[in-house]
């Protein structure tokens, strides 16, 4: 008795399965697919012309200049690691400030002068 319902379950699977692959598609489509993927909107013998931009460099250069006296170099602070800038070892009586963009290797007691380098 088993192996009989055991048959008619599987014949009646089987069944189910052959009808239902041979069955019609339950949606179709309703318009025509495209084949295309990406699609060129641009005139045919339209040819663009390629812009090039060139970049301007601008160098500004320092109005600094030797012995010339910096009169509010005092309000500067004091440039401590020296090294670190890539900048020389000050003498005695300077030292370096830096001023908007450029280092300057300014006189303690006068404000005068002695080198003036642009920053990086």
């Amino acid at each position: 008795m088993k192996r009989l319902i055991l048959s008619v379950v599987t014949g009646s699977m089987l069944a189910a399965s052959n009808f239902s692959g041979q069955a019609a598609p339950l949606v179709q489509p309703s318009a025509p697919q495209s084949n295309y993927t990406q699609v060129d909107w641009q005139k045919p013998g339209v040819v663009k012309k390629k812009v090039v931009v060139k970049k301007k460099v601008v160098v500004k250069r320092s109005h600094w200049r030797n012995g010339q006296k910096y009169a509010s170099w005092k309000r500067h602070q004091a440039v401590r690691d020296w090294h670190r800038y890539g900048l020389r070892r000050p003498g005695p009586g300077q030292e370096w400030i830096r001023v908007g963009n450029d280092y300057l290797l300014v006189s303690i007691v006068s404000g005068i002068i002695f080198g003036a380098i642009a920053a990086h």
